[in-house]
């Protein structure tokens, strides 16, 4: 990519919003950093790291931020709050806009609105809100199942449960980090991974990436920790076919859900079907993140993966 290629002049005042709230604060922090690094090294020398606190809007003010590349990641980061604010303030800023992160970052309401184009497979799976009694309500689903925050990643407070007698401790555990819980059949097969990217108005995938976790399935310790999983890419376990139609999935689902400029795509796949997991409107972007290796299996850099990110920045989405 040339200098032609650029939305933002090099000397633009570029914000690295990182860090927050959220539990996956740390996680922000190693994406925020590579990410700086390589705008630094595409000769964005005013671009800078910022750790979001509550007076990020007073921050970004007195610092005249020209343009925010969005690496928060969780709560209050990738669910439409820190857009509203870049929204009202006029700064343009990368990834999905406040409606689809919001939605998004809602595993239950993505469901619902992908269900409605009755072209994404979806887990067989049950919402249960606070207050209500999810024993009552899995009676219906196969065991085992998987119990998860709705609004959370990076696989916090998830717990895969064999039996009924498991439930109650394993929903006890979801809601210390939300009061509404997503619990879904456990798909015993294998999690793959593609990313949507956007380029001159184009939206595309990536290669697929598979993940064989080295431990019994894709928990936060299998994520972040290197060498607890083995990661295949482009994957070796699709037929042609089969890669050609999940890459069309996971575009339908980016539109579908409104997102712009960047997501990523979960799935479980088994006995060569795609079942759709989540969509991550802010995909991690650390050395051992999935989106930089799709990325570059196809032949593009870190560096040009960001600044495609970044030239994907606005307002009003």
């Amino acid at each position: 990519m040339g200098n032609n290629d650029r939305r933002f002049n090099e000397s633009a005042k570029i914000a690295v919003l990182c860090g927050g709230f959220s539990s996956e604060r740390e996680v922000s922090l190693r994406s925020g950093n590579n990410v700086l690094k390589a705008l630094q090294r595409l000769g964005y020398n005013n671009a800078e790291l910022i750790d979001v606190n509550k007076n990020i809007s007073q921050i970004l003010t007195e610092k005249k931020i020209e343009a925010a590349y969005n690496a928060l990641h969780g709560k209050y980061g990738e669910d439409g709050c820190i857009q509203g604010i870049l929204e009202i303030l006029k700064i343009p800023y990368t990834g999905s806009g406040v409606m689809a992160s919001s939605v998004c970052m809602n595993k239950e309401y993505t469901k619902r609105i992908l269900a409605i184009s009755k072209e994404i497979p979806l887990i067989k799976s049950v919402f249960v809100k606070k207050g209500e009694n999810p024993i009552v309500l899995c009676k219906e689903l196969k065991y085992p199942i998987i119990v998860k925050p709705v609004c959370e990643g990076s696989s916090f407070g998830m717990t895969k449960v064999n039996t009924p007698e498991e439930l109650l401790p394993a929903y006890n555990e979801a809601i210390k980090f939300n009061d509404d819980v997503l619990i879904e059949e456990f798909i015993d097969g294998y999690f793959i991974t593609v990313g949507v990217l956007e380029k001159n108005n184009e939206v595309f995938a990536t290669d697929i990436l598979e993940i064989r976790p080295k431990k019994e399935w894709y928990d936060f310790e299998a994520k972040y920790t290197k060498g607890m999983s083995d990661f295949i890419v482009p994957s070796s376990s699709l037929s042609e076919e089969r890669t050609k139609e999940i890459k069309e999935i996971a575009v339908k689902a980016h539109k579908y859900a409104g997102c712009s400029g960047v997501s990523r795509i979960d799935f479980m796949v088994k006995e060569d079907r795609p079942y759709f997991l989540e969509i991550n409107t802010s995909p991690g972007m650390t050395d051992t993140s999935d989106l930089p290796a799709q990325a570059a299996s196809m032949g593009i850099t870190y560096d040009e993966l960001v600044l495609m990110i970044l030239n994907s920045a606005g307002t009003d989405k």
